[in-house]
């Protein structure tokens, strides 16, 4: 639900919208060939809606024939330093909602609010985010809190997925790994976003390297692909780009991440232009790969 953001025209939160706006968009996704939907939390927060709309938003689902198989979390940081334990208590919810409507995979991330330059910025990626500290403390607060997120989404059926993103805890695949195998628990998995790195204007891993580090941990993955141009002056430049013509080779990626044993579904994304569009076509290009695979035993 990226294309759609979180406000309308009008200012108004989508949060606080009729539930025919919801349908609007919702009516759109399905339009565009889905089946399924994930809420993702940028767009509306259903941990946050009360029962009655929370219903009103299932039944809009269901008569568009749309699941839901997972819900993405956004720049609610468990660890966040003015709101760390208000967004540690609504990834619970977002948890206990999960398991109310039978949705097997949530994603959370490190990753803090936009700052005023990257709002101001064509691209927001191209801009200083927030960044996680270099504290000790801050680092075991965070295994701590995923643990204990972990425990919780066990107890419910769930699995957890940690988005890779810059700057964070998860910021490189060695990174994610590291972080990933300290929290030690079943439950809790790795967004193997590599998009978000790959569109760094820095330099970054080989996306390659990325999927051999991470895709043994992966769980729900977010899936999108950029241009990248790297001068050898040393100018790095970075553009939106469909999954079959940027960067990453999605194809080869793909299979080795199954060889690996990825099992979870895909969330397709994408910048700027018509993003359902490109969207939709993405799906189709991951479901002509999983159709044609060939798996090495």
């Amino acid at each position: 639900m990226i294309p759609f953001g979180g406000r309308l025209p009008d200012g108004r939160l989508v949060q606080d919208a009729a539930p025919e706006i919801w349908a609007e968009s919702l009516t759109d996704v399905a339009d565009a060939g889905f089946d399924a939907v994930d809420p993702t939390d940028s767009w509306l927060r259903i941990a946050d809606l009360d029962l009655a709309r929370r219903a009103e938003f299932v039944s809009i689902c269901e008569g568009l024939g749309l699941s839901v198989p997972a819900i993405s979390t956004a720049r609610r940081s468990v660890i966040d330093p003015q709101h760390g334990d208000e967004y540690l208590a609504y990834s619970h919810r977002v948890i206990d909602t999960a398991a109310e409507l039978g949705i097997g995979h949530v994603s959370f991330g490190f990753f803090g609010p936009l700052s005023p330059k990257q709002m101001k910025a064509l691209w927001f990626w191209t801009e200083q985010g927030v960044q996680n500290p270099d504290d000790p403390d801050i680092y075991r607060l965070a295994v701590s809190r995923i643990r204990e997120l972990g425990q919780h989404a066990e107890s419910c059926g769930i699995r957890i997925s940690l988005e890779m993103y810059e700057d964070t805890y998860l910021g490189t695949a060695r990174d994610s790994v590291r972080f990933v195998t300290e929290v030690d628990h079943p439950a809790v998995k790795l967004n193997i976003d590599i998009g978000n790195l790959i569109r760094l204007h820095r330099p970054v891993e080989p996306w390659a390297e990325m999927i051999e580090l991470c895709a043994p941990y992966a769980g729900y993955w977010h899936v999108k692909n950029y241009y990248r141009i790297e001068d050898p002056s040393g100018l790095v430049m970075t553009h939106p780009a469909p999954l079959l013509g940027g960067t990453i080779n999605w194809r080869t990626a793909i299979r080795r991440a199954l060889e690996l044993g990825f099992d979870s579904p895909f969330l397709v994304e994408h910048y700027g232009g018509d993003g359902l569009s490109v969207s939709a076509a993405n799906r189709d290009y991951i479901r002509r790969i999983l159709s044609g695979r060939t798996i090495r035993t």
